[in-house]
């Protein structure tokens, strides 16, 4: 088995049984199916950063066929029954981490109270993806900087910062679609699109360990040099409370191409009135930062103000006042403060 044939599957369960079939033949690269929780985190503890997880293996598989990531060995999660739901209670909305993106998207629960993550759902690569891709990945899903990803197939690969070097190449280089705002030493962005709008909701992801599981906000989630998951944690579910019966919610996203591409911008809004004036602002910006970014500047901005198209123009603005563009990548200001005052009033982009 090629890199190329494990990428080329169309069904996860021919991803599957092709990467069973490798196992037996080869005996390179283990493949595990956990059927509980407790099986997977014995596995990923045993193995630690020798180990993946695979679910719906969409970006997995990309960084194998790469040879960005080499895994000793695979832990399908994939069977695990209780991993895989979209209920509501009293609580609010809870998604196991292995539901789909396809299934985020057409729920009428989630479609009715959460437009939000369905709008953010939809706005997934092609419908394709979304019928592999799970939740949980979109979550963790690395970032897409051409640097990072440079295949050493290709005879030219960048040791940069993520990797453990000392350098990031799109400092001096093509910075198209890296971040403007609260850079790191990194500046590759977080590219889930889920992530800003669970965060503008208020969402909590509960993660399991060997130690056993605790909940974190799903803003803490991320660091500039990806997510805070140790090798032997995953998320098990996400935890969404009720919006207020006055909130609007708006998630828009721009990108060149409408299916596939990443965002170059993106903004997670949740607005709650009350007599007419803005009680609560949850403004989340994607694909501008190292990690999904809580405008706190605009939301201030908001606080107590009747939701005017002048007050939204001004919260845009003071969303992206403290952006510091490189050398190729200005025009991520303009477009992001046009999507952050489309979404403080709810309209389309």
């Amino acid at each position: 088995m090629t890199y190329l044939e494990l990428f080329n599957t169309k069904t996860v369960k021919e991803t599957l049984d092709l990467l069973s079939e490798y196992w037996i033949e080869n005996r390179q690269l283990e493949f595990f199916n956990a059927r509980t929780v407790g099986e997977a985190i014995s596995r990923l503890d045993q193995y630690s950063t020798k180990a993946k997880i695979i679910a719906g293996g969409v970006d997995l598989l990309r960084l194998m066929r790469r040879q960005i990531i080499d895994p000793k060995i695979l832990v399908n999660i994939e069977i695990i029954p209780q991993l895989a739901h979209i209920t509501e209670d009293a609580e609010g909305l809870k998604i196991g981490a292995l539901s789909r993106i396809s299934d985020l998207e057409t729920s009428p629960i989630i479609r009715e109270k959460y437009s939000l993550l369905a709008e953010a759902a939809y706005s997934v690569s092609s419908p394709q993806i979304r019928n592999m891709a799970t939740i949980g990945g979109n979550l963790c899903q690395e970032v897409n900087c051409w640097y990072y990803r440079m295949s050493p197939v290709t005879g030219r690969t960048f040791f940069c910062y993520r990797k453990g070097g000392d350098n990031c190449f799109a400092v001096n280089g093509d910075n198209r679609y890296h971040a403007i705002i609260d850079i790191a030493a990194c500046h590759a962005v977080c590219q889930s699109d889920m992530a800003p709008a669970l965060i503008a909701l208020g969402a909590t992801a509960n993660i399991a360990s060997p130690d056993g599981e605790r909940t974190i906000p799903v803003e803490a989630l991320y660091q500039p040099l990806g997510n805070i998951l140790k090798p032997n944690e995953l998320i098990t579910e996400i935890k969404v409370p009720a919006p207020g019966p006055e909130t609007s919610q708006k998630y828009l996203k721009f990108r060149l191409r409408k299916t596939i591409d990443p965002a170059i911008s993106s903004v997670a809004a949740a607005i709650t009135l009350k007599a007419g004036r803005i009680e609560q602002a949850s403004i989340v910006l994607g694909g501008v930062a190292p990690i999904p970014y809580r405008s706190i500047k605009a939301q201030d901005t908001l606080k107590g103000q009747i939701l005017t198209e002048s007050i939204a123009g001004i919260a845009a603005e003071a969303a992206v006042s403290n952006a510091a563009p490189l050398s190729m990548n200005n025009h991520k200001l303009s477009i992001t403060k046009a999507l952050v005052k489309r979404a403080i009033l709810g309209q389309n982009s």
